[in-house]
């Protein structure tokens, strides 16, 4: 019995699905900035450098409004606000937050806010966007999916597991999950996880807009470089744990990013160093003539060269898909 409920053996999805977004799941108690930092939230001033680029790509793209998914608690929407109108970016004027929980409290009243069931599920009224640029951060890598292993024989098996986090081989993988791993995992990899419903979860958020730019920015990797145990793990009070669908931890594993039919994929420190430019320390002497300007460009070179460092969150994907506003550029 776990904080979830009772769950026996089941597949890792239907347990992954149950523990973080069910009636008592983790993120329904939980805010991720508890729990994690990433390039959006807990990070210092990394979080209105991305806003930064945000607003620069919409504005590259003549958008006037950005939803984002899986918002948190409104970390980067108050970033956002706080930037737009600055630097450029006067054309953004609507903000849309979507996440799983209610409205919080403190949200500034003209930052928009839609109610989602968790997971790949989508308000229905998150459709027929226009102007918009829809960012997905750190979303895709908590849609549930299957996890499966494969035996000596080759032929792939469903994971199965129970609230305790012990797992055991299920049945054979077939259809649409079997077509995607022949398709997608190469030899070298013994478990994996099934990105299919990633795929289609990616494919569900470009559909709803008819107008603008489908951003989602996750770590993951593409076919050559699969891990050859996969990836899915477990996060508490800002340490990696064991993944255990109790609800008592968040559950992650990364995006095969290759997958998802993006009409165009880098990494994060490409794409920042596009819209941004690669950081630069200020001049010395701004010091002692502006020190509060000087503080804060240092503070700005900081988080962008933390942004992008390799081997770090510069590795994180962007993938990208353009809706009838022309080349990406």
């Amino acid at each position: 019995m776990g904080q979830t409920g009772p769950v026996g053996w089941q597949r890792w999805d239907v347990a992954w699905q149950q523990a973080l977004y069910g009636p008592d799941g983790f993120y329904r108690r939980s805010a991720p900035a508890e729990h994690f930092a990433t390039s959006a939230q807990g990070l210092g001033s990394s979080g209105r450098v991305l806003a930064q680029a945000l607003l620069t790509l919409a504005e590259r793209h003549s958008l006037t409004r950005i939803v984002e998914v899986a918002a948190g608690r409104g970390e980067l929407l108050r970033e956002l606000r706080a930037l737009r109108g600055t630097q450029g970016s006067s054309g953004v004027a609507d903000l849309v937050g979507v996440d799983i929980v209610d409205r919080p409290e403190d949200l500034p009243s003209d930052i928009e806010w839609c109610h989602s069931t968790g997971g790949a599920r989508l308000p229905d009224e998150l459709t027929g966007l226009r102007g918009t640029l829809v960012v997905a951060h750190e979303w895709l890598d908590v849609v549930p999916c299957p996890v499966v292993t494969r035996e000596d024989d080759g032929a792939w098996r469903d994971v199965l597991v129970n609230a305790d986090g012990a797992e055991r081989t299920g049945p054979p993988v077939d259809g649409a999950d079997l077509d995607w791993l022949s398709r997608h995992v190469p030899g070298h990899v013994g478990r994996a996880e099934v990105g299919l419903a990633r795929d289609a979860a990616y494919a569900d958020l470009v559909s709803r807009v008819e107008q603008g730019v489908v951003l989602v920015i996750d770590y993951g990797h593409r076919r050559d470089a699969r891990p050859q145990e996969g990836t899915l793990t477990g996060y508490r009070h800002g340490g990696q744990v064991p993944p255990v669908p109790d609800g008592s931890c968040d559950l992650t594993a990364h995006v095969a990013v290759d997958s998802l039919g993006a009409d165009l994929l880098c990494t994060q420190r490409e794409a920042l160093h596009d819209l941004l430019g690669r950081p630069t320390l200020p001049p010395h002497e701004l010091s002692s003539a502006r020190p509060t300007a000087y503080l804060e460009q240092l503070s700005r070179a900081n988080a962008l060269a933390t942004l992008t460092r390799p081997g770090g969150l510069g590795d994180f994907w962007w993938a990208r898909t353009l809706r009838a506003t022309g080349d990406l550029g």
